[in-house]
């Protein structure tokens, strides 16, 4: 029996340390699905060269010849990664337009988690040293 590969991201450090190029990115956050590797580079291409919002992603199933399903899949899964957004018509900033965008989300959450993992590594205070042995005896 074939043992199936995982359709997880792949978030090892050697894998990120390696990428080279916008396709390798694309292929880490979906592997093994090319259909939703080909959606993810149109939409994020598209929302990079688009100057304005981009309201809707519907015409790229007729441009790019993909499915409704894989593109409204790939389209969700971006955005829970932080890497594009929807602006609602009521955010002021956008003069009352709405669509969707690249984000910074995605670049900003990684920082944060670099910067409080170093943080918790260089933090030698003798208190949180003994809450955290007493999490690692509950778990």
């Amino acid at each position: 029996m074939k043992k199936l590969e995982s359709t997880k991201i792949d978030f090892r450090y050697r894998r990120i340390r390696e990428i080279a190029d916008f396709t390798e990115l694309v292929e880490m956050l979906f592997p093994r699905n090319k259909n939703q590797q080909h959606a993810a580079a149109r939409i994020l291409f598209e929302l990079k060269w688009e100057k304005f919002l981009v309201p809707n992603m519907a015409y790229m199933e007729t441009k790019y010849n993909i499915s409704r399903r894989t593109l409204q899949r790939t389209r969700a899964k971006l955005a829970r990664l932080g890497l594009i957004e929807h602006v609602s018509y009521l955010n002021s900033r956008y003069g009352g337009q709405s669509g969707w965008k690249l984000s910074g989300r995605f670049g900003s959450a990684l920082r944060l988690l670099a910067e409080k993992f170093e943080r918790w590594k260089e933090d030698k205070q003798t208190t949180k040293k003994e809450k955290e042995k007493m999490l690692v005896d509950i778990i």
